[in-house]
C-alpha cells in the first residue's frame, strides 16, 4: 500500500468508522456466536501472497462484526464505560503514525567503532558515542504537562503536580491494574528497605515473608492478582452497610497483625467500586496509614473523573494523605483506551524501585531535574504517545464539555433508579453516586439469576450482575457516550416486560 492508496483508504476507514457509530444501534449489542465460531471462518495459515484489501473489508463483517460486543451501543449498560470520542480517535491515528516507543527523553544509540591504533592500544575496538539521538521529547514532556492538567482539574494536592516545586508528578499506565500492582510493588521496596535500615541482619526474604497488604472486601479483584504477583500477602477489611472501608476496622486489623509479627505495609482504597460505586473513608483512613508508616494507594479508575465536578469533588477530600493516585480517563472522560492516569507523592519512590541503568539508556540530561524518563515509572520499557488523546480531548470538549458529558450520565442513571423505585417489584441495592444502579427483582437469586439469563439472550440491552449482601444484583451503568433518556426507557421497558413473563411463568 502506497501513500496515494492509503489516502483513499483512509478516507474510506473514515467513512466506515462514522458509519458504525452513527448507525451502533442498529446492531445487536450483544454477539450471538458459539465459542469457536471464528476459527472456521478463516484459513488455518496466513497467505502466501498479499490479499485483497476490498476482501478484507467485507470479511470484517461477515467475520469480525458478528463476534463483537457493542460497547459503545447506547444499550450497552455493562462493566463501566469504555470511553470513546472523536477526537480521541484522530490523535489515536497520529499517534500510530508517528510509532515512538517513548521509553525516556533521549537515548545515547548513535555510536561508531574506532580502531585501537587511533589510541595507541592494539587488537581491539573501542565504542565512542559521537551524538544523543531522541526516542521522543515530545511524547515524555506533552505527557507531564497532561497530568499536571488533568491533575488541577481534579484540585489535587500540590506534590502530586510534577510543575511545582513538589517531589511527585503523573504518568501514563496501561490500565487500573497496572497502576495498583507499580504501587504496591514500590510500597514493597520501601517498606523492606526501611526494615534492613534499622536491623540489617534481616534478609529481604524473611522481610518479604512478614509483609502484609490490605484492601477493601469489595475492592476489585487486580488489587488481589497485584499482591499475587508482588509475593506479599494481602488481608481484605470487612466493609460497612453502604460497602466501604471505614478506619475502625482496619486500625483493629492492624493492631492485630502488629501484634503477631507482621508487618503492614500498603493499603489500597477504592473510591467507586466495580459492584456498586461505594467510596472508602479516605479521610479517616489516610492518618492512620500515615501514623502507621503505610503506603495508601487510591484506586478510583471509574469514579475518578466525576471528581472534575464541584459537586463530586468532596468524594476525593483525604486525597492529601495518599501516597498514589489512579484513575482510569478510558472510562469516562472520552479519551480511548488504554490511558489510565497515576500520580505518586514522592516519584523518587516508584523510580527508585525500579531503575535499572543499562549503559545504551543513558544520556545527559537525565540527572538534570528538567526530565522524566517514564521507562523507570512503568513495567514495558516501551509505550506509546497517549497524552496526544488527552491533548486532543482536553482542547476540542473543553473542562465544561467533560464536565457536561459526566453530568448528563449521572442525570440518566437517576432517571433508571427513579424508574425502579416506582415498581414494587423491584429494589434498589446500593446508593446512587454517579451513573451506576444496583438493583434486582425482590425474591430469590435465582429468579434473578434467570432475569439477567433472559435479558442477555434478548441481545437488545447488555448488564452484569454483582454480589452485595449475599445478594445477586444486577447492575446498570450508563455507558455510551450518546446514551439518552430513550434509551434508559428502553431498556427499562425490556427489563420489565422479560420480568413480567418471568414472573407469570413461576405462577
Amino acid at each position: 500500500m502506497d501513500a496515494a492508496e492509503f489516502r483513499r483508504r483512509g478516507r474510506e476507514m473514515v467513512d466506515y468508522v462514522a458509519d458504525y457509530l452513527e448507525n451502533i444501534e442498529q446492531r445487536p449489542v450483544y454477539p450471538d456466536v458459539e465459542p469457536g465460531y471464528l476459527r472456521s471462518l478463516i484459513p488455518t495459515e496466513a497467505p502466501l501472497e498479499p490479499d485483497n484489501y476490498d476482501d478484507i473489508i467485507k470479511d470484517v463483517e461477515r467475520i469480525i462484526m458478528p463476534g463483537v460486543t457493542h460497547w459503545q451501543s447506547p444499550y450497552f449498560f455493562a462493566y463501566f464505560p469504555a470511553a470513546s470520542s472523536y477526537p480521541a480517535m484522530l490523535a489515536d491515528m497520529l499517534c500510530g503514525a508517528i510509532g515512538c516507543i517513548g521509553f525516556s527523553w533521549v537515548t545515547n544509540y548513535c555510536c561508531v567503532s574506532v580502531y585501537d591504533t587511533v589510541f595507541f592500544l592494539c587488537s581491539s575496538y573501542f565504542y565512542v558515542c559521537l551524538c544523543f539521538q531522541a526516542a521522543s521529547p515530545a511524547c515524555t514532556e506533552l505527557e507531564t504537562v497532561m497530568l499536571d492538567w488533568l491533575g488541577k482539574m481534579l484540585k489535587l494536592p500540590e506534590h502530586f503536580i510534577a510543575g511545582t516545586h513538589g517531589h511527585g508528578g503523573g504518568v501514563i499506565q496501561s490500565t487500573a491494574s497496572e497502576a495498583t500492582l507499580m504501587s504496591l510493588l514500590a510500597a514493597r521496596c520501601k517498606a523492606v528497605r526501611r526494615v534492613q535500615e534499622t536491623n540489617p541482619e534481616r534478609l529481604e526474604a524473611e522481610v518479604l515473608s512478614k509483609l502484609v497488604a490490605y484492601s477493601s472486601e469489595q475492592a476489585h479483584s487486580s488489587v488481589e492478582r497485584a499482591s499475587l504477583i508482588g509475593g506479599v500477602m494481602m488481608r481484605k477489611v470487612p466493609t460497612d452497610n453502604t460497602y466501604a472501608v471505614g478506619g475502625g476496622m482496619l486500625k483493629k486489623m492492624l493492631e492485630e497483625d502488629r501484634a503477631a509479627g507482621l508487618i503492614p505495609f500498603y493499603f489500597c482504597a477504592t473510591l467507586g467500586t466495580t459492584s456498586s460505586c461505594a467510596f472508602d473513608h479516605i479521610t479517616e483512613l489516610g492518618p492512620i496509614c500515615n501514623e502507621e508508616n503505610m503506603w495508601m494507594h487510591i484506586d478510583a479508575a471509574y469514579a475518578g473523573s466525576a471528581f472534575i465536578c464541584p459537586e463530586f469533588r468532596p468524594l476525593l477530600n483525604g486525597i492529601e494523605f495518599a501516597d498514589s493516585f489512579n484513575f482510569n480517563p478510558h472510562k469516562w472522560l472520552l479519551i480511548n483506551f488504554d490511558c489510565s492516569t497515576m500520580w505518586v507523592k514522592k516519584r523518587q519512590d516508584i523510580i527508585g524501585a525500579f531503575k535499572v541503568e543499562p549503559l545504551y539508556l543513558k544520556h545527559e540530561n537525565q540527572e538534570s531535574g528538567l526530565v522524566t524518563d517514564y521507562r523507570h515509572w512503568q513495567i514495558p520499557l516501551g509505550r506509546r504517545f497517549r497524552s496526544l488523546k488527552m491533548w486532543f480531548v482536553f482542547r476540542l470538549y473543553g473542562i465544561e464539555g467533560l464536565q457536561a458529558h459526566i453530568r448528563k450520565q449521572v442525570v440518566l442513571a437517576k432517571e433508571f433508579e427513579s424508574l425502579v423505585r416506582a415498581d414494587k417489584r423491584f429494589e434498589i441495592c446500593a446508593e446512587v453516586v454517579m451513573g451506576l444502579v444496583c438493583f434486582r427483582l425482590k425474591g430469590s437469586n435465582e429468579l434473578n439469576q434467570l432475569l439477567l439469563k433472559r435479558i442477555t439472550e434478548s441481545r437488545t440491552i447488555h448488564l452484569v450482575p454483582c454480589q452485595l449482601s449475599g445478594l445477586f444484583v444486577l447492575r446498570f451503568a450508563v455507558c455510551s457516550r450518546v446514551t439518552d433518556s430513550g434509551h434508559v426507557q428502553h431498556a427499562w421497558r425490556q427489563i420489565t416486560q422479560l420480568s413480567c413473563e418471568l414472573l407469570q411463568s413461576d405462577h
